[in-house]
């Protein structure tokens, strides 16, 4: 089979009631995606000639959320839900002409669904001649699932719907996943002869599989080897446990590729982090949407990193980052707030207490203590006291502050910018910097010094003389 064969039709127009939800269910994330966006990209995997996504419920969210996954797909609008028969008829109707070759359907609530296992599945039903395909699995508890009915020679006559089925019919454990692949001439014929005559009224895209055999074709199924895969959250608590089952699949991933993971049970990678060899991740890490961590650096523990590159042998501990770029060697943490824009270079340093924010650090310099850097580029070799403002804001607009090479600065300044303190520059302890710094320059705002003698027990004296006072 080659792509040009393929199409697939992703069904997204239910509302999920049962989530309790202002959000439509195929939208809600985990893992780094939403439901439907793993799905399209394990579609993908597949290269087909075409996707077609039937929406429905909150077209308006959910249209441009599946273009943004897949942009040629083509999109089809369910008005009324009457059953995944009628919503597989809308997406043929909605297509400029007649699929051809094998056509695939798969739920946009099945998060765990490999593009592998669909790749397989998809070649299967296209080496065996079949009109009908099922990806099928066997469950302990098949609860609310369709049953796979077989004759005494093994052949699938028929998938009964949980409402529909006889007593006998609710032993099976053998279950319709949901997904199924078709021969597209046989489909198109069949989505005019199914009928709702059933418990809940609906056109059941399954009733396919009476009309094959009635008609005399082959109807073949194949087990999928987890059948975890074809699973869907219907609620909050199912898609917390698919959640858990997606990040132990992840985390098992990397560390097979050579990622040490300390506590797998307390560390979360979503799906589109990247990491390299040799990489460790200490416990209560997470790692979340397109984050990179270098080889040899050490994440956390207690760390949450978004969006955000860690480079080579870099140790980041008890750190919160969004959008930052930590450079190779550097240190970060503990108790550390990088925001957007902050970029450290190689060796640097940023420590216990500190927020940065847009600021661009040189190699090798440092912020180690409670400071707030925001607006900000310190250049290389340079030091900025404990307990150091970039006072960036004047009421009404951003203001940069422009540190140079190879220059200290005491503890306790506050920079009003904007202003630039030069290369070699120094600036004496609790100064208040409001004018530029030459290369080279000190500078320093505070008084002189005053000491007053014997202020403990001149203050003494003060103290009882009022107190003798009020006595008498």
């Amino acid at each position: 089979m080659t792509s040009s064969d393929l199409t697939v039709i992703v069904l997204a127009a239910g509302g999920g009631t049962r989530m309790k939800s202002k959000t439509m269910k195929v939208l809600h994330r985990i893992g780094g995606r939403s439901m439907i966006g793993h799905v399209l990209t394990a579609v993908q995997e597949t290269a087909p000639s075409r996707v077609v996504a039937v929406i429905g419920t909150q077209r308006e969210q959910v249209g441009p959320h599946v273009l943004e996954h897949a942009p040629d797909a083509v999109l089809a609008v369910q008005e009324t839900q009457d059953g995944t028969g009628h919503a597989v008829r809308v997406a043929i109707e909605s297509l400029p002409e007649a699929p051809t070759g094998t056509v695939v359907v798969v739920t946009g609530d099945t998060p765990l669904l490999r593009g592998e296992s669909l790749r397989a599945f998809a070649a299967a039903h296209a080496d065996s001649g079949a009109a009908v395909s099922v990806l099928t699995g066997t469950v302990e508890k098949p609860f609310g699932y369709g049953r796979i009915v077989r004759n005494d020679a093994g052949t699938v006559e028929a998938i009964v719907e949980e409402k529909d089925c006889t007593d006998e019919q609710r032993e099976i454990a053998e279950i319709n996943s949901g997904i199924l692949a078709f021969e597209a001439g046989f489909l198109v014929g069949a989505l005019s002869q199914l009928t709702n005559d059933n418990a809940n009224g609906e056109y059941y895209l399954t009733d396919t599989v009476k009309l094959a055999r009635a008609a005399g074709h082959t109807v073949a199924a194949h087990q999928v080897d987890d059948v975890r895969e074809t699973e869907g959250a219907n609620d909050r608590a199912q898609l917390a446990e698919l959640g858990r089952i997606l990040n132990q699949r992840i985390v098992t991933g990397w560390m097979k590729e050579g990622v040490t993971v300390m506590d797998p049970a307390t560390t979360w990678i979503e799906a589109d982090v990247v990491l390299e060899r040799d990489v460790t991740l200490l416990p209560g890490t997470q790692l979340l949407g397109a984050t990179l961590v270098r080889e040899d650096a050490v994440v956390g523990p207690d760390t949450t990193l978004e969006d955000t590159e860690v480079g080579a042998g870099a140790r980041v501990v008890r750190t919160h980052a969004q959008l930052a770029v930590i450079g190779m060697e550097a240190n970060v943490g503990p108790f550390s707030y990088l925001r957007p824009g902050t970029v450290l270079g190689a060796a640097g340093k940023i420590g216990a207490f500190v927020e940065t924010k847009n600021a661009q650090i040189g190699n090798r310099s440092k912020v180690p203590h409670l400071s707030y850097v925001g607006d900000a580029e310190i250049g290389e070799d340079s030091n900025i006291g404990a307990g150091t403002i970039f006072a960036n804001y004047d009421g009404k607009q951003k203001h940069r502050t422009t540190i140079g090479s190879r220059t200290k600065t005491g503890s306790n300044n506050t920079f009003i910018a904007p202003v630039r303190i030069g290369d070699d520059a120094m600036t004496g302890g609790g100064t208040t910097v409001r004018q530029d710094v030459p290369d080279g320059a000190l500078a320093v705002s505070a008084g002189p010094q005053r000491t007053l003698e014997d202020w403990k027990a001149r203050k003494a004296a003060v103290v009882q003389a009022e107190e003798e006072g009020e006595d008498a």
